[in-house]
């Protein structure tokens, strides 16, 4: 645990009880603060107590003596709507922050030279397998790395800072909205496309969100852009007139330049020291497949390259990249028709990455649908031999692919993955796809509950089906 001294000796509310929100609340009680903390849901209060965390109803309370609020990542701080339990925090003249902005504040507590390097990693896809990429650099090569904020553990549940360490942050821009004084060492940008917009008001709000990760930053902090977005090429090219030429350093995967850190098919290419030259072979690498995968190996390798880690002992440490679970993970392989869990991919842009990856796709797809629909999957739906449509959007979507794909009502995932096992048979080489292009909190907890569910019913009807040919 990371403790938490800013709030010393004064009240601090803690609201939204997941997670981080019991970090949170623990990190703040052992820095000696007086702590409230509260959560609407009857279930979430019971694994908070059961988690040692004292509640105080929040919404019974007086506010008077409340120094900050420490808020969810998921409770809406402006948009639609401000939530009341930031209105009741700005009623009293007291910061809304998130867990991020704690840990931030503690880290700007400590001397220069006992601070660890600070990595950030936003945007709207690739964030996590970035984020776990380069911290595997980092340990492989020997430094001390944790690698937490929107990926694993909370940030708050770390060990303490200590010299010489690196913390790598997945930060989403419900995160970067709650936080105000983060200075990275090292800040990541890797792509952008509309997502998340009820929450910030559109794609301004959004975006706005996304840079702030940048306006935070030091006068000796390193930019590293993605530049293959319109609206992040424009960004990038801001950036610019503002900083050093050695602060900012450009990513691509498709793109040519002089100075950066690009990918070209299967190879990626380190410029930054001195002429071009490939560094990393990715024709081998299954955790890593698609032109998306080779835009992270970029940006990793950027981000190590500009913490003083040498070019090929980070192309060694990437070829030993595992990947990460609910994305494109192989969870079987029958027959040659392998099952790919990429539940991950909560909006159509994140499901473009996964299908532009493979051919006679049998494509599971649905569940809460996000504004933009399947309108970006439109260059790649011929890879699609068939799809099976789950959950709350599977009306739209079958709307959507009307007269394009040919497609089936399933209902659930269940019932999804029996037909096209169905489907596929006498198809070698065909790729069984969840990549839902929604979010899953209509009919599971979490992309990750939806993706170990897609696992487990793979190899329970796997194993059914086998029974029932050799019965036969």
């Amino acid at each position: 645990m990371i403790p938490i001294h800013t709030y010393k000796g004064r009240r601090v509310a803690v609201f939204g009880l997941g997670r981080t929100g019991i970090a949170a609340g623990k990190a703040l009680e052992a820095g000696g603060a007086e702590v409230s903390s509260w959560d609407d849901s009857e279930t979430a209060r019971a694994n908070a107590e059961a988690a040692g965390i004292h509640l105080d109803d929040l919404n019974r309370r007086d506010w008077g003596d409340i120094a900050a609020l420490v808020l969810s990542p998921g409770i809406p701080l402006t948009h639609p709507k401000p939530h009341r339990m930031v209105e009741l925090a700005k009623s009293v003249g007291a910061p809304v922050i998130g867990d991020i902005e704690l840990f931030a504040q503690t880290i700007a507590e400590l001397p220069e030279r006992r601070r660890p390097k600070i990595i950030g990693v936003t945007g709207t896809n690739g964030k996590s397998t970035t984020s776990a990429l380069i911290g595997h650099i980092l340990r492989e090569t020997g430094r001390n790395a944790i690698v937490a904020g929107n990926i694993g553990d909370a940030i708050l549940a770390q060990d303490p800072p200590r010299p010489g360490s690196y913390y790598v942050l997945e930060l989403s821009s419900y995160q970067i909205d709650l936080t105000q004084s983060l200075e990275c060492d090292v800040a990541v940008l890797l792509n952008i496309s509309p997502d998340h917009l009820d929450r910030h008001g559109g794609f301004d709000g959004y975006f706005a969100a996304k840079k702030r990760l940048f306006e935070m930053q030091n006068t000796q902090g390193v930019a590293i852009i993605g530049i293959d977005d319109d609206e992040t090429n424009g960004f990038y090219s801001t950036l610019r007139q503002r900083r050093r030429e050695d602060q900012i350093v450009p990513i691509s995967a498709g793109r040519v330049f002089a100075r950066g850190v690009y990918a070209l098919g299967d190879r990626v290419y380190d410029a930054l020291d001195s002429a071009s030259h490939p560094l990393v072979d990715l024709s081998g690498a299954q955790a890593l497949p698609g032109r998306h995968n080779a835009q992270n190996v970029a940006a990793a390798l950027a981000a190590v390259r500009m913490l003083g880690i040498g070019g090929r002992a980070a192309a060694d440490a990437i070829a030993s990249f595992g990947g990460l679970p609910h994305r494109q993970e192989i969870v079987a392989n029958e027959g040659g028709v392998r099952f790919v869990n990429d539940s991950k991919a909560t909006n159509a842009e994140a499901a473009l990455q996964a299908i532009n990856c493979y051919n006679d796709i049998f494509w599971i797809a649905g569940g809460r649908a996000k504004e933009d629909g399947l309108e970006a999957l439109e260059p790649a739906l011929h890879r699609i031999r068939k799809a099976y449509l789950i959950g709350e959007a599977q009306d739209l979507f079958a709307d959507e692919l009307d007269g394009k794909v040919s497609w089936q009502k399933c209902g659930d995932l269940a019932k999804a993955i029996i037909a096209a096992r169905e489907d596929t048979q006498g198809v070698p080489g065909a790729v069984v796809l969840l990549s839902p292009a929604a979010a899953s909190f209509d009919q599971f907890k979490s992309f990750e509950d939806r993706g170990d569910a897609f696992s487990r019913l793979v190899h329970e009807n796997g194993a059914a089906s086998m029974a029932a040919g050799g019965a036969g």
